[in-house]
């Protein structure tokens, strides 16, 4: 996320770049000389150290690094590096207790031993797991036992002994069988009398499922013993350092940081999407706006990708597979088609086929529409991201986009505007000052504090006012950061209405990347030392000029809309090492002058949305899925079976309460319409951009209520 370079250059937190900028130059004098690549021992101390002071010196809010850490630090590396529980044996857990006082010495300082004992019993036990697999699916499962699984590891304790971490992986190896033995007698069923079937007994079914789930574990564990080296643990373990001081701050060791560029850009994957590795599972982190995975509106977040196939050719099932290794399936000539099989956190699965392309840079752009309902002519702006271009002069600026865009809006007479800040990961604060000016007179937008700093207030000076109708601000559980402000500031101006799901994501901490040793450049991260690697920090917060922080309660919208996804625990709230909300002083800034009425609509369209019977039946199928998420899942086939056929008619039933069964009259914009025909694929992509929003309950919602705003306003 891009940051003004003002915020880093005020006084106030001057003084904590001299501190960084000795202590950079301090340990790059004593790691002159000297190399530590053959004594990681050596390596590792120096690296924790450095961390430590990082920390303690610079991070907004540091835990204290003592006692009480150190028990909770032991608990955390022990889990991050087993989370289902199923590696480590009790005796272990047991064990590692003499370590509970004595990982925050080490930390300072002391020889470091917790982490390499911690580290050689875990590739013990893994080795110890990688041989039982073979064995438990040797021999066929009986699905007609009574038989239980947990799934969550809140839930599980560690197994007792060697024989009941045997029943451990017997369950979870059972479940993946049943999974695949119900596909495939499903398949068996949908093709019967098709030419060619071959139909095969259900004996033959399981046998294949199992051997299916073999290869699966044999590449899972492949790729485990070679994936988690000591390097890489050693990483895992400062990261539960640095992910305890708040979710944001994290180590980056020297093989990670010469390729983040290019791992964050998601530009080699075909489909536009950055992807990662999660115990033997392939799971999507991020899509990249505009690219093919993105416009689909098929892909989400946490979507895991089970099989991939080059076309109309057999899929490939990629479970067990390096993030490499998937990625050479996933990528492909421009134009082709790759067809992926994805499993959502709730378990659905899906196929979904997309045609690889080039990511259009374009589509991360502003770009609006009109919307035409009861004789009103409503403006519709998206806003994927808060982008600036900061390299070129006159390098794109989300800022300027969207003033643009409302240009045109005002010469179309449209009556009032919706922003669509859904999905919005953020970006630059400074547009994000720049974009609210656009509605309203000068003032203050937000106020940003470091650590013990008093306040800074980010003012708009400009006194002029671009647009002054109407407006409304669509938001959702992913607008984050930077979109969080604009809402926030909106919000407490009283300017227009935020509406969308229970809250915003909640992040309200800005972060820098900081090189441990070598060149030390604060506001350079090209310098980072090839060592010892970087931290990125946690210096500042961001607060509303109402005074409250946007960190941990995000915006809650003025109109709360139920969405399908509330169920799931992604939000800044549900990680326990988040950073508090608080609150400082409000800054000094008057209301929008017709504010106060416009907000007398808030109860009645919020009691209409209660009432609203799509809004009440998604509501009640959402509570549904969290108490299924939340379940024991059986063994028993006829079990699994019923509870499958539960699962996916509340799925199918939210894919239809999502649907309108009209389209909502959306037409593009008349200075748009020749560089939209000027070439036939951004014809079609226009296209797919209309039917998505034209199908869109939220959008058809906001319309509602952007009616009412209208007529309020004309009175």
């Amino acid at each position: 996320m891009q940051k003004i370079a003002a915020i880093f250059m005020n006084k106030k937190i001057f003084p904590i770049i001299v501190i960084l900028t000795v202590i950079g130059l301090f340990i790059a004098f004593n790691s002159q000389g000297r190399s530590d690549k053959d004594d990681p021992k050596k390596k590792y101390a120096k690296v924790l150290k450095n961390v430590c002071v990082m920390i303690e010196e610079a991070h907004f809010k540091p835990k204290k690094i003592d006692d009480l850490f150190s028990r909770e630090m032991l608990k955390k590396f022990t889990n991050d590096l087993d989370d289902e529980k199923s590696f480590f044996l009790q005796q272990d857990i047991d064990a590692f207790k003499k370590y509970a006082t004595v990982i925050d010495d080490e930390i300072h300082g002391k020889e470091l031993e917790s982490f390499f004992t911690i580290n050689n019993i875990y590739l013990k036990r893994l080795n110890e797991v990688s041989l039982l697999y073979p064995q438990i699916l040797s021999q066929p499962f009986s699905f007609s036992k009574d038989e239980k699984i947990q799934l969550d590891p809140d839930k599980l304790n560690y197994p007792k002994n060697a024989s009941d971490r045997y029943d451990v992986w017997r369950r979870k190896l059972k479940y993946s069988v049943l999974n695949k033995y119900v596909d495939m007698l499903e398949d068996r069923e949908k093709n019967k009398g098709q030419k060619d079937f071959v139909y095969k007994a259900d004996s033959t079914l399981e046998r294949e499922a199992r051997d299916q789930v073999r290869k699966q574990m044999d590449r899972y564990f492949t790729t485990k013993k070679s994936r988690e080296t000591q390097e890489e643990n050693f990483s895992s373990f400062v990261n539960a350092i640095t992910s305890m001081m708040d979710p944001h701050t994290d180590y980056f060791p020297p093989v990670d940081l010469r390729s983040f560029n290019e791992s964050m850009s998601g530009r080699f994957y075909g489909i536009g999407a950055q992807l990662k590795e999660d115990d033997g599972k392939i799971i999507i982190t991020s899509l990249v706006t505009g690219g093919p995975a993105w416009k689909s509106g098929e892909l989400k977040e946490n979507d895991e990708i089970i099989k991939v196939a080059e076309g109309d050719n057999e899929a490939v099932d990629v479970t067990g597979y390096a993030v490499s290794d998937a990625v050479k399936l996933i990528r492909g000539t421009n134009g082709s088609v790759v067809k992926l099989t994805i499993k959502r956190s709730d378990g659905t699965i899906k196929l979904i086929s997309l045609i690889r392309e080039k990511v259009n840079t374009e589509e991360i752009f502003a770009k609006s529409a009109i919307i035409n309902q009861d004789d009103n002519k409503i403006g519709y702006i998206y806003l994927p991201e808060f982008y600036a271009d900061f390299e070129m002069s006159n390098g794109a600026r989300c800022a300027a986009d969207v003033a643009k865009e409302i240009e045109k809006l005002k010469q179309e007479n449209v009556n009032g505007i919706i922003l669509d800040l859904r999905g919005n990961g953020g970006g630059s604060l400074y547009d994000v000052v720049q974009m609210v000016g656009l509605f309203i007179n000068s003032g203050p937008i937000c106020q940003v504090k470091g650590r013990d700093e008093n306040p800074e207030v980010l003012p708009d000076r400009d006194p002029s006012i671009q647009y002054d109708g109407p407006l409304e601000v669509m938001v959702d559980g992913t607008s984050a950061s930077a979109s969080e402000i604009f809402a926030a500031a909106i919000q407490d101006y009283k300017r227009g209405l935020i509406i969308g799901s229970k809250s915003t994501f909640g992040k309200g901490t800005v972060q820098r990347n900081i090189p441990l040793s070598g060149k030390f450049d604060l506001f350079s991260s090209d310098n980072a030392n090839e060592e010892l690697g970087s931290i990125k920090l946690t210096m500042q917060k961001f607060y509303r000029i109402s005074g409250g922080a946007t960190q941990l309660r995000g915006v809650v919208p003025d109109i709360v809309l139920p969405d399908r996804y509330d169920y799931l625990k992604f939000r800044e709230k549900d990680n326990k090492y988040a950073l508090g909300w608080d609150e400082i002083a409000k800054a000094s800034y008057n209301i929008w002058f017709n504010g106060s009425s416009i907000y007398n609509l808030i109860p009645p369209v919020n009691e209409e949305v209660l009432k609203n019977k799509k809004f009440d039946s998604i509501r009640n199928n959402v509570k549904w899925l969290e108490k299924y998420i939340n379940k024991e899942y059986s063994l028993n086939i006829e079990n699994y079976k019923e509870e499958q056929k539960q699962l996916k008619s509340i799925n199918k039933q939210l894919d239809e309460l999502n649907k309108l069964t009209y389209k909502i009259n959306f037409s593009n914009l008349n200075s748009d319409t020749a560089k939209i025909n000027s070439a036939v694929d951004k014809i079609e992509k226009n296209k797919q951009w209309i039917k998505v929003r034209a199908n869109d309950i939220y959008i058809d919602q906001a319309v509602m209520v952007m009616n009412k705003m209208i007529a309020q306003n004309k009175r």
